[in-house]
């Protein structure tokens, strides 16, 4: 392959004229006959269209990441008639040509690095964007998801809210290392030093109250501790340079809670467009614990609207957890033909990596996927339930460790909202004991069927013989 490099003044009129030498068999069909491929930078974007498009003979192009520049690659895939392209996705430099070629009638394939990959020896910005444009040709090539433009204005909304909620714990963390340099175990006495005792007793500190007595009787009256232990965890040793971190981390804290509360109205803002798929409110929601740092508003009605079901009537999914998730995968279930496919799309369904009729693994494949962190988290919550979920996770724990249930009950989750969500179904909890019960009838099932092909045959024993046969 030769290169004939021609530079201009500006960096969108740089131009590589390529030559291929192999040949590609002729059994391979064209699918997509205006296609281009680009090559995605943090300063210069790589593009190739089909050979002969370009008036001058420069089928490939360099173009700067300015958007003047981005304007001039949307110009010159119109002047060779390009309909559609395939781009690698590399951080979130995509992200404005991406919604530039969109926005100008382009069809665009977002595609996964791992399927674009190139053969040993191939591996130069120009011959990326040629073995992109090649294999769109080809039809070789699918596009990552990538939802609605509604969904995803509101996906950006959740994700800049959870990443407020990060910053803001990372202050905590700092106003709880200030308490403890100068020994005042705040935390040790209350389950969470953020809550109406813990800052209330921080801010009378700030305001310059030393005395324990006085500071332990702002002591909210549910607090678990005794006022005379809270007043010995306030002995402390003041000194003015932990004084003044502390301080500057409550301003920090106070700072981002209010960054957090215009977030979550701009992110009802943004629910109140959606289409209103029922008209009812939701049946009166189970009584549950309302978790620290949730949405401020009533999240719940807005879903049930948006999808016609009740997604909060499954255990351990709460409204920020639906949100999350209706955040990251939409509400378009039928880009998964079955529910399996959505769980192995999330990373939480068993891989199937066989080589020659033997299973070598069935590990999860490794993902950074937002919708299924929220499931993993959610599931965690089932430890403690007395539902047929609760019942499912303690058993799977029991036998195979928490990390893997964790990921079998995320998996289960999942599954659950895709029915849920494509269906329109309902989700009604049979209980702990209904499931152990269902469980029980498996097992006596797999156990008759197996003393049959060994040749026996179970029989039930009355309940006072086998206590005689025990002793």
């Amino acid at each position: 392959m030769s290169t004939t490099p021609t530079r201009g003044k500006r960096r969108h009129e740089v131009c590589i004229v390529s030559k291929r030498k192999v040949p590609l068999p002729p059994q391979l069909k064209r699918v997509n006959l205006n296609a281009a491929g680009i090559d995605i930078g943090s300063e210069e974007h790589w593009a190739a269209v089909p050979p002969g498009r370009d008036s001058e003979g420069r089928d490939v192009r360099s173009f700067g990441a300015f958007t003047g520049d981005l304007c001039a690659l949307a110009d010159w895939l119109k002047q060779c008639e390009i309909e559609t392209v395939a781009m690698e996705s590399t951080g979130v430099y995509w992200i404005a040509l991406y919604e530039l070629l969109v926005e100008r009638g382009f069809e665009v394939l977002l595609v996964d690095a791992r399927q674009a990959k190139n053969v040993p020896g191939r591996k130069s910005d120009v011959l990326d964007c040629q073995w992109l444009q090649e294999l769109h040709t080809y039809g070789l090539l699918r596009g990552a998801f990538r939802p609605v433009d509604q969904i995803c204005i509101l996906r950006s909304y959740l994700r800049q809210r959870s990443m407020l909620v990060t910053y803001a714990s990372h202050h905590i963390q700092h106003m709880q290392k200030a308490l403890e340099q100068m020994n005042l175990k705040l935390a040790h006495v209350v389950s969470d030093i953020t809550g109406l005792t813990g800052m209330g007793i921080i801010r009378a500190i700030l305001s310059g109250e030393r005395d324990p007595v006085k500071l332990a009787k702002l002591r909210d009256p549910r607090c678990k501790s005794s006022e005379a232990t809270v007043a010995r965890a306030l002995q402390g040793h003041y000194r003015e340079e932990h004084l003044f971190a502390l301080q500057q981390a409550v301003e920090l804290v106070d700072f981002y809670q209010h960054q957090i509360t215009a977030c979550d109205r701009q992110i009802e803002a943004c629910l109140q467009q959606f289409e209103e798929k029922s008209t009812e409110a939701p049946v009166a929601a189970r009584s549950r614990k309302r978790r620290r740092g949730g949405i401020s508003f009533d999240a719940r009605s807005y879903l049930y609207r948006m999808t016609g079901v009740d997604l909060t009537q499954i255990d351990s999914i709460e409204a920020n957890t639906a949100l999350t998730v209706i955040g990251e995968v939409g509400l378009d279930m039928s880009r998964w033909p079955t529910e399996k496919h959505f769980g192995s799309w999330l990373g939480l369904a068993p891989g199937s990596k066989v080589s020659g009729g033997k299973r070598l693994s069935s590990r999860t494949k490794p993902s950074a996927n937002r919708a299924a962190a929220a499931l993993r988290l959610a599931a965690q919550s089932l430890n403690q339930s007395q539902s047929a979920l609760g019942a499912y996770f303690r058993r799977l724990k029991a036998h195979i460790g928490a990390p893997k249930a964790l990921t079998a009950a995320a998996y289960k989750l999942a599954r659950i909202l895709y029915r849920m969500l494509k269906y329109g179904a309902g989700y009604v909890d049979q209980g702990e004991v209904a499931y152990e019960e269902r469980y029980r009838d498996r097992l006596l099932h797999n156990l008759k069927r197996r003393a049959a092909e060994l040749g026996f045959q179970l029989t039930a024993i009355d309940s006072n013989a086998a206590q005689l046969v025990l002793t």
